[in-house]
């Protein structure tokens, strides 16, 4: 075990860790009793990250699987809380709202392109985000609080409701989605996601057992390899080509029939297969 230390004051927490152990951030209390993000690098110690300009509070929560992009939130001049990202070069940048005043940031895809959270609208109610380099996108209502390795699946609660969220099918209800495996509980949040984006973890009602507990779904394979027959119909037709063909140069984990070989990317191979099954079973 290692002790991380602290900057100075009487606390640190660490809430995320770069794929190697070697970075880690959080946010510790400093010699004046401030909270601020950190962070860690193995043989150098612990770095203070400030704080947006004129804030006096921040945390970080996420990181990208080298360590080089970190995002949580800070308070800024007016003392509201911005979700923001930081790195080496570029420093700490506040993300931005959907028209509110406040906005978090939980946690970063591996590669560090892709930034999660929650942020108010103008209205004050609290939606589900991603932030990439064209901005930021709203998700549903909701507070996002994960997402995959390739930032293609991103999970969090909405209304007590867990929700996952994919390119391909929007915002999902897992208790909708995976309605047959509950068994009567209800899956509140969901806090965690695989780098997959297969298995998510978050807590739920147990209706066997009359306790709110921690669950693990297995979502299974994202998608499964078939014959042509992408809307399921029963057909290969112009319909399930249209759709491949719509899909077209679309890659990730969270692809679905399209996908018609499962090898993560809708390309030429998929075509093929759906023109040489063209016609089975009209």
């Amino acid at each position: 075990m290692t002790n991380l230390g602290t900057l100075g004051g009487y606390a640190s927490q660490a809430y995320a860790v770069s794929a190697d152990g070697s970075v880690v951030v959080g946010t510790s209390v400093t010699a004046q009793g401030s909270s601020r993000a950190f962070r860690w690098i193995e043989g150098t110690g612990m770095e203070d990250l400030g704080t947006l300009p004129d804030g006096t509070y921040s945390v970080a929560r996420g990181i990208s699987a080298d360590g080089s992009v970190i995002a949580g939130v800070s308070t800024n001049a007016g003392g509201n809380y911005r979700a923001f990202r930081w790195t080496e070069n570029e420093g700490m940048q506040d993300l931005g709202t959907l028209g509110g005043n406040e906005s978090s940031a939980t946690a970063v895809s591996a590669d560090g392109t892709v930034v999660v959270g929650f942020s108010r609208n103008p209205a004050g109610a609290f939606r589900a985000v991603r932030w990439t380099q064209d901005g930021i996108e709203d998700l549903g209502a909701g507070e996002a609080y994960a997402v995959s390795a390739d930032g293609s699946v991103i999970v969090g609660q909405s209304n007590s409701r867990a929700f996952r969220w994919t390119p391909t099918r929007g915002w999902e209800d897992l208790n909708v989605v995976y309605a047959q495996l509950l068994g009567g509980s209800v899956l509140n949040r969901a806090t965690g996601v695989s780098a997959d984006g297969r298995y998510i973890v978050g807590q739920g009602y147990n209706a066997a057992t009359g306790r709110f507990e921690a669950f693990l779904l297995d979502t299974g394979p994202s998608c499964l390899s078939h014959q042509g027959d992408v809307n399921e119909d029963g057909c290969v037709d112009d319909a399930d080509l249209l759709v491949v063909l719509f899909a077209f140069g679309q890659s990730g984990s969270a692809l679905g029939r399209e996908d018609v070989n499962c090898d993560s990317v809708v390309d030429d191979a998929d075509l093929l297969v759906v023109l040489f099954h063209f016609g089975t079973g009209c």
